[in-house]
């Protein structure tokens, strides 16, 4: 190799590609991660040097991910830790709170900047009947300051994984402002915190109080934890490239992208498909995460647990994402009022919804039923104390979901995708207080509604309603008889699957806007979503044609055959799972080597020529 041929190569090495990041699934991210390895083999059980080297690897890993975002990374390292510092210096309450005031707004600044800029353009537009543009001024400023013209102004993109290291960095500022856990001395501890680069770009969210004290215990990896670790690593891998990515290329992608030209069946087929292939590529890049972190000796928190044995919709979501619906719960529902009342928080957020609801549908109508409904909760609000309180304790639960909605985008599809949630833990909270025989009323009474309905109005959304709420009398009605007939028999795992599957098709559904509206430029993100999700709406509540299942089963054998390992897989006891983890775990070096070889062989021959980015990468 001449002196050209290396200064090409180190070059590539220390350049940005767009057009290759730096991905779990890419062989020059082990390679990456193996180099790694060995020099943190020298500095392990030295911590401050391990947490510095750490740091600017990790640095690397973002910049080899991002670009020149990493800019930003190191910004929000530095006022992050600047803050911490302060609140170490002082015990007077108003300036803790106002130190806490500035670095959550200086976090939330930066996260709207870059991720709501054309959602605030759009709205001041609509309001003022302005026609203004986004410009990215950082840019434009960066341009001029360094006299060329390298960045497009004309856009903002959303740096990878500015709502996971945003959140961190708030985790830490509220919990140090709580006395939780102690501000951390050295900047290089604090940055390798933020921007530890296994979990970096989509999660698990690190919440301080349970990383901070990792900083300064020495390296510890047992042999059962190393084969552990392993397990977690090729599981990641194995859901990401096996299940994710060969559901969307044969099947989902294919679906969404042209509702119109698909089947009913195809098209509810796709949302069923969809729920396992994001599971598997969230949960998959969690896994990986959790893995790697492991080999290191630090340990991520459980991302999730199985969500899709959950019974209801509230158990769902404290299975899915779990470090995102617990730091919802921990920094903003329980801050709001939580189950004990409504603070001057929960209004505002009520308004803020509420504005952002009339902005994305551009329909005064929406506006005026939201007053209407505003109105109405506050008059039963002050006619009686019992029912303030359990509506205090609903409008946080909305404001949370409907939040957390917001969370993954400025856009009304995400906004019905966090509500549908939120109504669905609302309506299980209601329907769990009922009697049986008054549930087989209930679903029979809507049930009838939405059929009268559907009957003289024709609509696929009644069709959908109508089916829907007879699959659910259907269910209760039966149960009613088997409790008639066999009064002193229990049938709790009856009750459990039919709950499973119940909260399945919820959740599948809800994701009909999540998908349609994900990998959308913002400016377009609206209309685009909504056009895709009425489409679906559209097949699934059109006509049915039986005959062709068959062959639609046949054509796409491979993409349902591989749905219904996963979810037996995913469905299987917790026991079993914790029984071949062990047991991959304490295997030997060498077989667990063979098992190894055989896996990555395996995968090898799902790999497409153009990998597919984590969906949360997004996010």
């Amino acid at each position: 190799m001449n002196f050209s041929n290396l200064a090409t190569f180190f070059t590539n090495i220390f350049s940005f590609d767009e057009q290759y990041p730096l991905l779990f699934t890419q062989f020059y991210f082990w390679a990456f991660f193996a180099i790694v390895f060995a020099f943190f083999a020298l500095t392990k059980n030295k911590c401050l040097l391990r947490n510095s080297y750490l740091f600017f690897v990790s640095l690397f890993f973002y910049y080899k991910t991002s670009g020149l975002f990493v800019i930003i990374l190191i910004f929000t390292t530095l006022y992050g830790y600047f803050i911490g510092r302060g609140f170490g210096k002082t015990e007077k309450p108003f300036y803790r709170k106002l130190l806490l005031f500035i670095g959550v707004f200086l976090n939330l600044f930066v996260l709207c900047y870059f991720k709501y800029a054309y959602f605030f353009t759009d709205s001041y537009n609509t309001l003022f009947h302005t026609d203004y543009i986004v410009v990215n001024y950082l840019a434009r400023w960066t341009n001029e300051l360094a006299g060329v013209n390298y960045f497009d102004a004309s856009k903002i993109l959303l740096p990878v994984g500015i709502s996971f290291y945003t959140f961190q960095s708030i985790s830490y500022l509220i919990d140090v402002y709580r006395k939780q856990v102690e501000p951390i001395s050295n900047i290089l501890n604090f940055g390798f915190y933020v921007s530890f680069f296994p979990g970096l770009v989509a999660g698990p969210i690190i919440r301080a109080n349970q990383f901070v004290p990792q900083l300064y215990k020495k390296y510890f990896l047992s042999r059962r934890q190393f084969g552990i670790a392993i397990f977690w690593i090729l599981n990641g891998l194995i859901k990401k490239i096996i299940l994710s990515d060969y559901l969307a290329i044969t099947f989902v992608d294919r679906v969404f992208e042209s509702p119109h030209l698909f089947t009913a069946f195809e098209n509810l087929s796709a949302l069923f498909l969809y729920s396992l292939q994001v599971y598997a590529d969230f949960s998959g890049y969690t896994d990986i995460a959790i893995g790697v972190a492991m080999l290191m000796g630090f340990y991520l928190p459980q991302n999730f647990n199985s969500p899709y044995k959950a019974t209801n919709p509230g158990n769902f979501w404290k299975r899915w994402h779990i470090s995102l619906s617990s730091w919802l719960k921990d920094y903003l529902y329980i801050p709001l009022g939580g189950n004990r009342n409504a603070t001057f928080g929960t209004y505002a957020c009520i308004i803020l919804i509420a504005v952002v609801i009339v902005f994305l549908t551009k329909n005064m109508i929406i506006a005026a039923i939201l007053g209407g409904l505003a109105l109405v909760l506050l008059i039963v609000s002050l006619a009686s104390k019992k029912a303030r309180l359990k509506i205090s304790t609903q409008i946080n639960m909305m404001n949370t979901m409907l939040l957390g909605g917001l969370w993954h985008g400025a856009s009304w599809n995400f906004m019905i995708w966090g509500g549908l949630n939120g109504l669905g833990i609302l309506a299980y909270k209601i329907w769990r207080n009922l009697k049986k025989y008054t549930r087989s009323a209930l679903t029979f009474l809507i049930f009838a509604t939405f059929f009268i309905l559907q009957s003289f109005f024709p609509s696929p959304i009644l069709v959908i309603g109508a089916v829907w709420s007879g699959v659910i009398f259907a269910g209760t009605f039966i149960d009613n008889i088997f409790s008639l007939i066999f009064k002193k028999t229990s049938f709790h795992w009856i009750d459990r699957a039919w709950g499973i599957f119940l909260t399945f098709v919820f959740v599948s559904f809800t994701r009909l806007f999540f998908r349609s509206g994900s990998n959308l430029d913002p400016a377009v993100a609206n209309e685009t979503a909504w056009n895709t999700a009425q489409m679906m709406v559209n097949q699934i509540g059109g006509k049915w044609d039986i005959n062709l299942i068959p062959d639609i089963l046949y054509t796409y054998r491979s993409a349902f055959i591989l749905f219904v390992i996963g979810m037996i897989i995913h469905w299987l006891p917790d026991k079993w799972k914790r029984w071949y983890r062990y047991n991959f775990a304490v295997m030997p070096i060498w077989l667990m080597l063979i098992v190894v070889v055989a896996t990555v062989f395996v995968l090898y021959q799902f790999i497409t020529a153009d990998l597919q980015p984590f969906i949360y990468f997004q996010f």
